[in-house]
């Protein structure tokens, strides 16, 4: 299904897409990032606490280096109340995910993963590839939803193809 140069890619693209998001988000005041634009997780910085969340949430069952988020789902839009809080613990899980992704080896993705499901409140059994891909799929999904609302708010988003990642084309 999957390899882990896929994973590489992903994670050295997510991290990209995460400091092209902080750069352009960086001089926007606190307002512009919490107010509420009709989205599922509000506002874009609420959006962005969710996607690291989630980050938090599967990286702790793929790496036990990885702490899970103290908070449930529907809290999570409150972790970080400001981009620089955010941005902090963002670099550090993006990190957290290049040597992840760096260490696996084909054998990593195989088999199920197992835990329990605080959002679904019950025990789940998955292929691991499956969740690794979901993972990474979370991530573009929200950072979607982040580029809409920054547009629709009249700021410039940043270039999304993957093909235009430094090192990639």
């Amino acid at each position: 299904m999957i390899t882990p140069e896929y994973c590489r890619m992903m994670a050295r693209y997510n991290a990209w897409q995460n400091r092209q998001l902080t750069e352009a988000l960086d001089a926007q005041p606190l307002e512009v990032m919490t107010e509420d634009r009709g989205a599922f997780f509000g506002s874009i910085l609420g959006t962005l606490n969710h996607l690291l969340w989630g980050d938090r949430m599967w990286m702790a069952r793929f790496d036990p280096s990885v702490e899970a988020p103290g908070v449930g789902v529907k809290k999570s839009v409150e972790m970080h109340p400001t981009l620089g809080a955010w941005s902090a613990e963002r670099y550090h899980v993006d990190g957290k995910i290049g040597h992840w992704a760096n260490s696996l080896r084909a054998m990593d993705l195989t088999g199920d993963l197992h835990w329990y499901s605080g959002t679904a409140q019950r025990d789940v059994v998955s292929p691991r590839a499956l969740c690794v891909t979901h993972m990474f799929n979370h991530q573009t999904h929200h950072r979607g939803q982040v580029h809409a609302m920054m547009t629709a708010a009249g700021l410039e988003a940043p270039v999304s193809d993957m093909f235009l990642m430094p090192g990639e084309g």
